[in-house]
């Protein structure tokens, strides 16, 4: 979002060893630490950050793949996570090529559980190896034990406990996606929901659409000065998402509870696109954005962030929830 202020001090780590070793010391002088890889999800207070930031630069890709189990492949917590879904789409691994044109690193994604039109990163990770910062050595997680839930996990849920080290996926193996599930998606192809379509085609429509609403990187395009949707989705109670008005989208999920749309929410409570009049303002090309100008501060950023935050509980009782990381700062 290029926003927020400087780092006391920032070590930049190529391999493991140095990671390992920049984190653990610091944990060791009772120094706060705080790890960056893409920095994509971060917004950072206006003061800057205390202590040590670490820079995830690892590299590495290792493949084993088979006809029967299909690709095991281990990634680098540093590595871009597109690229490596580029990667996945040109060899023929299915089941990440809807999660295309996502910003940020691979060590990143099972941290949030990043997910968009429908795929979640949970359905094709096989483990995760992780630097745990309170027992002071590594373990390897299974998918069971990572806690995936909706944009969230065991890693998300302690923040200051675990480094991932390095992130396992187990893809197919084929020239088709899978299913396509999400409707808007199925409907840009032109095809019924479920339907498997060659890998590239499926990126080539979900880049076409994440541009259309500023969510692919464009230096000389404003809209893409963000951190991505800023609030999730909020989940329900049943008695809670009955309250909204007839019209409001409603997703029963399997937990008991009821998902609706934040962009909905924000712009039934009035804040359309581009709304603002300071430098951070909501996206022209998607409401769920909030973007940075050109000259805005993390406090600008904030105050619109606020705003809208306290309009939708004012209008519907509901109180939305950031899904960037909020670094020295919050609502």
């Amino acid at each position: 979002m290029r926003l927020g202020g400087p780092a006391d001090e920032l070590v930049e780590a190529r391999d493991e060893r140095t990671l390992v070793e920049a984190v653990a010391s610091a944990d060791a002088a009772g120094l706060p630490a705080l790890v960056v890889a893409g920095g994509s999800n971060l917004v950072v207070a206006d003061e800057g950050v205390p202590g040590r930031v670490v820079l995830v630069r690892t590299q590495g890709v290792q493949v084993e793949s088979d006809l029967r189990g299909g690709a095991m492949v281990r990634v680098a917590a540093g590595e871009d996570w597109d690229a490596l879904v580029a990667t996945a789409v040109g060899t023929g691994w299915a089941g990440v090529e809807a999660l295309s044109g996502i910003p940020g690193s691979v060590g990143a994604t099972p941290i949030q559980n990043v997910g968009a039109y429908g795929q979640e990163v949970a359905q094709t990770i096989a483990a995760v190896r992780a630097w745990d910062r309170v027992q002071r050595r590594q373990r390897t997680f299974s998918p069971a034990e990572c806690g995936f839930g909706y944009r969230s996990s065991r890693f998300k849920a302690e923040p200051a406990r675990f480094v991932v080290l390095e992130v396992t996926f187990q893809l197919p193996l084929g020239e088709r996606s899978a299913p396509v599930t999400y409707a808007e998606l199925a409907r840009t192809l032109g095809v019924p929901p479920g339907s498997r379509l060659p890998l590239a085609r499926v990126r080539d429509a979900v880049l076409g659409l994440r541009r259309g609403k500023g969510m692919l990187l464009d230096p000389d395009d404003r809209d893409t000065w963000s951190a991505g949707s800023f609030f999730t989705n909020p989940l329900l109670a049943p008695e809670t998402a009955a309250r909204l008005p007839a019209d409001a989208p409603r997703w029963p999920q399997g937990d008991d509870l009821v998902k609706t749309s934040a962009a909905w929410l924000i712009d039934r409570a009035g804040f359309s696109r581009g709304h603002g009049a300071g430098p951070a303002r909501i996206s022209s090309k998607h409401t769920l954005a909030l973007t940075n100008t050109g000259a805005a501060r993390t406090s600008d950023l904030l105050a619109l962030a606020r705003e809208v935050r306290d309009g939708v509980r004012d209008r519907f009782g509901v109180e939305l929830v950031t899904e960037p990381v909020l670094v020295g700062c919050s609502l």
